[in-house]
């Protein structure tokens, strides 16, 4: 009798009456997720930067401790758009993630003209890794040493100083334009394909200045090849403790980050959310993975996914106001 009721209670809890008809109930509601089937690991950038090296960093160790293969699919195109529209469109069923950054999570949907997912509907915030200072830099050979000398030349000349960037809507380019919206005062923005010529007309003195991770500008700060003026975090960087915020520096309330997270489509089942937070983090956790992120020049986070999803919000908002501020638009 005991084996009997024990069968019934587990067919119930497998089955649903519907119509008339035994219907089995989703897999992942029984917890069986995963069932050994690989987790898609989206990155909507191409390889080598570092939305894909943060993924590949993540992606073994967390099927390692899933029991499920974790495959990364580089899906690039629009600045983040095209690939995170794909993983929009995915089953929410926890077997797609995706690396979301700055970029395809809060500016994107202002810069573009229309992108094909709604940057906080379409997805489910997971977890933080991390936030990349940028930091404002110059030439060796620049009158400018402090960020006052840098708003005053700027006033000073017809147009603003000139600011190189990776590309427009790029995290750089977005750092200087919150500083014009914030401080009242013009640049002329220099864009280039990539952040190698960027530095490199920036030393040179062709362009006055720019903004860019620790990852880019630090081995010529080190060099003595560039003078950093200030950093766009809310607090100094390790790696530069000399080197005051934007906010010390006079322009109060900068604070600007270039953060990489994962998220997953929209209505994924919060016990997976959950458990995929909680690993991710595990990992984000150990001293490799903190070297790394360090060493990209970013500060680790051990967010909620609750608390990322107001952190998206709140950027989100941000950079509308930026960008309609500054009349700018991406093809």
């Amino acid at each position: 009798m005991q084996s009997r009721t024990l069968i019934c209670r587990s067919l119930a809890a497998s089955t649903l009456l519907l119509g008339g008809t035994l219907v089995a109930l989703p897999a992942v509601a029984q917890g069986s997720w995963p069932t050994g089937k690989a987790i898609t690991y989206l990155v909507p950038f191409a390889p080598g930067g570092n939305t894909d090296t943060l993924g590949r960093l993540i992606a073994q160790p967390l099927g390692a401790a899933l029991g499920t293969p974790v495959v990364i699919d580089n899906k690039g195109g629009a600045g983040g758009s095209v690939g995170s529209a794909i993983a929009a469109r995915a089953p929410a069923d926890g077997y797609t993630i995706m690396g979301g950054t700055i970029s395809s999570h809060s500016i994107n949907v202002s810069l573009y003209a229309k992108i094909d997912y709604d940057p906080v509907k379409s997805f489910t915030p997971v977890a933080m890794l991390g936030s990349g200072p940028l930091v404002l830099v110059v030439p060796a050979s620049s009158p400018y040493k402090t960020l006052a000398d840098v708003l005053a030349g700027s006033r000073a000349r017809t147009g603003g100083l000139s600011s190189a960037s990776p590309g427009t809507g790029t995290s750089p380019h977005m750092a200087l334009e919150l500083l014009a919206y914030q401080s009242g005062v013009k640049f002329t923005h220099v864009p280039y394909k990539g952040s190698g010529p960027a530095v490199q007309d920036v030393i040179g003195g062709q362009v006055d200045m720019m903004f860019d991770t620790v990852l880019i500008v630090g081995p010529h700060i080190q060099s003595g090849k560039l003078r950093p003026i200030a950093v766009s975090s809310s607090r100094r960087l390790e790696s530069l403790p000399d080197v005051p915020t934007i906010a010390e520096a006079g322009q109060k309330g900068f604070d600007m980050g270039s953060w990489q997270a994962v998220f997953a489509p929209a209505g994924t089942p919060k016990p997976i959310v959950d458990r995929l937070h909680a690993e991710i983090m595990k990992i984000v956790a150990t001293p490799e993975v903190q070297a790394r992120l360090k060493g990209f020049g970013m500060v680790p986070s051990s967010m909620t996914p609750a608390e990322l999803g107001e952190y998206q919000k709140a950027e989100v908002a941000k950079w509308a106001q930026v960008i309609k501020a500054a009349g700018i638009k991406a093809d």
